[in-house]
C-alpha cells in the first residue's frame, strides 16, 4: 500500500476514534449527572412512585457501564459500540422517562435496547474470537 492510501486509512481510524471515545464520555457524564439528580433531586418523586428508584438506578448502571465498555474498544470494531450506544439511550431512556412519569408502556420499549445491548456483547465476542 502506497503511503498515501496507508495515510488516510490511518487517519479515519483516528477519526473514528476520537468519536467512540466522545460517545464514551458523553453517554459517561450523561449518566454521572443524571445519577446525582436521580439521588438528590428526585426524592419527592421517588417517594411517589417507589418503583421509579429502581428503574433510575438500572438505567445509570446499564448507561454507566456501555460507556465504559465504548471507550475501552474504542480503537476496535464500530459495530459493538454503535449497539451498545443505540441499546444504551433506547434501555436507559425509556427507563428513565417512565421514572419520571411516562406511560407503563414505555416499558414494552425497553427489552429493544436491551437486545442490542446484548447483540452488541455478541458481536465482540464474535469478532474477537474471528482476529485471533
Amino acid at each position: 500500500m502506497n503511503r498515501l492510501v496507508t495515510a488516510g486509512l490511518l487517519g479515519a481510524m483516528a477519526i473514528a476514534t476520537r468519536n467512540r471515545l466522545f460517545t464514551a464520555g458523553l453517554l459517561g457524564a450523561i449518566a454521572i449527572a443524571l445519577g446525582a439528580f436521580g439521588a438528590h433531586g428526585l426524592k419527592e418523586r421517588f417517594a411517589l412512585l417507589p418503583e421509579a428508584v429502581g428503574w433510575w438506578e438500572t438505567a445509570t448502571f446499564y448507561l454507566l457501564t456501555h460507556a465504559v465498555a465504548i471507550g475501552a474498544i474504542a480503537g476496535r470494531s464500530a459495530l459493538p459500540s454503535l449497539l451498545w450506544a443505540m441499546g444504551s439511550v433506547t434501555f436507559a431512556g425509556t427507563l428513565y422517562a417512565m421514572a419520571l412519569g411516562a406511560p407503563r408502556w414505555f416499558g414494552a420499549i425497553t427489552p429493544i435496547g436491551g437486545l442490542w445491548l446484548i447483540a452488541g456483547w455478541v458481536v465482540l465476542a464474535w469478532t474477537s474470537r474471528k482476529e485471533s
